[in-house]
């Protein structure tokens, strides 16, 4: 019952959005960049601070890694808190280096479950970033889980609100295919539904796609 009400729920989205094209990124490396310097701002955020990267020659692996932290800091400042992700990074390089040769290719050979666990080793790096590495990167299929995910789901009436993210990607992947495109396209969609709908403080429940589901749907000018 719940894979059937999940694919529904996903069709509707996507009738509703269409496909997202997710996620941004010409190389594996920049998916990766774009992982960590989206943690806690907007994506037009980092969208100026890949560019500035790019504009600079510094798409490249062996470029970024040989530059300094501070270097680096200074690159993506409008991707905010830029020398802790920036350090994060530093750190993320530096292990490609030293276990693959720099080979990010080397590195999503690996199994997923041992990838995933040295990823979520790393300093800074927390299971919604390495899991985003993993799908949109190495095209592992592991559901990312954000913050929509758990709002939307929470007012479905499927997990509490303050439900691990343990527990809810367990529940998506339990009752969905194990198919990256859709666990690609599906958090997407959560996200467009959570930023123009399912507001943390303003929801637009009428508007909703998946009004008919929710048990926690408002009145008509309710906010």
């Amino acid at each position: 019952m719940k894979q059937q009400r999940l694919m529904e729920i996903y069709h509707k989205l996507l009738e509703r959005f269409g496909p997202r094209g997710w996620w941004p990124g010409e190389s594996c490396l920049e998916i990766m960049l774009g992982a960590v310097l989206t943690q806690a701002v907007a994506w037009k955020n980092v969208e100026k601070a890949i560019a500035a990267l790019k504009e600079a020659g510094l798409l490249d692996f062996s470029a970024l890694l040989a530059i300094t932290e501070e270097e680096l800091a200074d690159f993506i400042k409008p991707a905010l808190y830029h020398r802790q992700k920036a350090r994060r990074l530093k750190i993320l390089l530096d292990f490609i280096a030293e276990n693959y040769g720099g080979d990010i290719d080397l590195m999503f050979s690996e199994p997923l479950s041992q990838i995933r666990a040295r990823l979520l080793a790393l300093w800074g790096i927390g299971p919604e970033t390495a899991d985003s590495i993993l799908l949109y990167a190495g095209n592992y299929p592991v559901f990312v889980v954000d913050a929509y995910t758990i709002r939307i789901f929470s007012r479905l009436g499927w997990v509490e609100d303050k439900c691990s993210y343990e527990k809810m990607q367990g529940l998506m992947q339990r009752h969905l295919p194990a198919d990256t495109q859709i666990y690609n396209e599906y958090h997407a969609l959560l996200v467009a539904l959570g930023a123009n709908y399912c507001k943390k403080r303003k929801a637009f429940c009428q508007e909703c796609p998946l009004a008919e589901y929710c048990s926690a749907k408002r009145p008509a000018g309710h906010n």
